[in-house]
């Protein structure tokens, strides 16, 4: 999976995902302190599936309107230790294929699933 991690993402949880096989870019090495408009851009432009913690997007993706096809997913887990939260994400991440597209809320108990606005439904599995 072709990720680009946000600047609040933890080192432990990019770590992981990378020995997990997956292809992450972190803003925070690369380009600290861009805006999330920026940062919703490149995820477009290099074809990569955003993940933050930051709920900003969601309102970019839906009330601003700035394409965002690409998917997001925002982790709303409690951050206990560094090595928790990177396994918990490396796993949760494996559970489903389809977070193109969408605009995904992972909390405590719950995967959460919206289709982005210009998204279209075969674009979920690409």
């Amino acid at each position: 999976m072709r990720i680009l991690a946000n600047e609040n993402f933890p080192r432990n949880a990019v770590e992981a995902l990378r020995l997990a096989g997956h292809d992450v870019v972190w803003i925070r090495m690369d380009s600290p302190g861009v805006t999330d408009e920026e940062v919703l851009a490149r995820a477009i432009a290099e074809q990569r599936i955003l993940f933050t913690f930051d709920k900003d997007f969601g309102e970019l993706a839906y009330r601003v309107g700035l394409p965002s096809a690409c998917g997001v997913v925002l982790f709303r887990i409690p951050m206990d230790s560094p090595v928790q939260v990177a396994e918990r994400i490396v796993n949760l991440i494996a559970t489903r294929m389809d977070w193109v597209g969408h605009f995904s809320v992972i909390d405590d108990t719950k995967v959460r699933i919206r289709a982005l606005p210009g998204s279209q439904p075969s674009d979920a599995n690409s």
